[in-house]
């Protein structure tokens, strides 16, 4: 019983209709589910993919009208986006200058290239050239050149003030391997993966990144924030899930049903809030493939509340 990979990312915005606009138009992801935050129904929930939405392609966003993130420890501090090849790289570093996207210089990290940039709000990213590895599903509707799209998520970093209490969860609880270790001017980072075989089998896709970051104030989570982060795991395990975050004594949410997936929630020992979410059903279960996103779409148990719904939702 293995995580298989990150499964999404969740962050926050306060600028709905803009975050729409930049997520499709100037990354070119797909908006695959445009739906409410399940415990908040005032909010949306804007899911953003592949082609086909698949499992650990997600950047999801939930719609808080909240100020800025305060940027410190105890956080989610970049989200890296899989692309493949030095050329996607050099594509987007070309893209983002033409689109007034604040970005960096392409840099070789962790015997990656990558390339950070921020959105308006703030929120933080790194390209990554993952060498093309694994399957790629380009949405035919997206802007951006098949060969040059987002293939998907991975690596995650992370920064924490107690870096043992949180690899000790990894290791204990979530079952990850320690791999190798790389330099950043803000510290050593420890690099941590998932998945069934040797140290990197996943690659980037199953990486959660460490930094220790004792010093300096927690991060307050606000627009441009990521909310949490979702790992990947087969349908079948998920009872299993279950029981062994019981069995390790971990507070959770217990089992939750989210009608795409099933996910269990928990906070590591710094703060930082991690899920565990199953691959299935998948996005297709209200909607067909060919229309995801492209209305409101309400899992079961909130279809009666619609018109409230939709009443108190702004216009993307």
């Amino acid at each position: 019983m293995h995580l298989t990979g990150i499964h999404h990312l969740t962050a926050i915005t306060a600028r709905a209709p803009d975050n729409a606009a930049f997520y499709t138009r100037t990354l070119g992801l797909r908006l695959v589910k445009k739906t409410v935050n399940q415990d908040d129904v005032s909010a949306y929930h804007l899911f953003y993919a592949d082609g086909l939405a698949s499992p650990g392609t997600d950047v999801t966003f939930f719609d808080w009208p909240a100020p800025l993130e305060r940027r410190g420890t105890n956080s989610i501090t970049r989200t890296g986006l899989r692309v493949a090849g030095a050329g996607a790289i050099d594509w987007w570093r070309e893209h983002l200058a033409r689109e007034g996207v604040a970005h960096a210089v392409p840099v070789e990290r962790d015997g990656r290239l990558s390339l950070d940039f921020e959105d308006a709000e703030g929120q933080r990213f790194m390209l990554v050239d993952d060498g093309g590895a694994g399957p790629a599903h380009p949405w035919a509707g997206s802007p951006v050149p098949a060969e040059h799209q987002i293939r998907g998520l991975g690596p995650i970093r992370l920064a924490v003030a107690q870096v043992e209490r949180t690899e000790a969860v990894l290791t204990e609880v979530l079952g990850m391997r320690h791999d190798r270790t790389y330099d950043l001017p803000e510290g050593v980072v420890r690099v941590w993966c998932m998945g069934e075989g040797g140290p990197g089998e996943g690659g980037a896709a199953a990486e959660l990144h460490l930094l220790s970051q004792p010093d300096g104030p927690p991060a307050r989570q606000g627009a441009g924030a990521v909310h949490h982060v979702a790992f990947r795991i087969p349908d079948a395990d998920y009872a299993a899930w279950a029981d062994r975050l019981k069995a390790k004594r971990m507070p959770t949410s217990g089992p939750i049903d989210r009608f795409y997936f099933q996910s269990l929630y928990f906070r590591e020992p710094n703060g930082i809030l991690f899920e565990i979410a199953t691959d299935g059903p998948g996005f297709t279960a209200d909607e067909p493939l060919e229309t995801l996103g492209q209305h409101l779409a309400l899992p079961p148990f909130l279809e009666g509340r619609r018109a409230e719904i939709e009443a108190g939702l702004k216009p993307l």
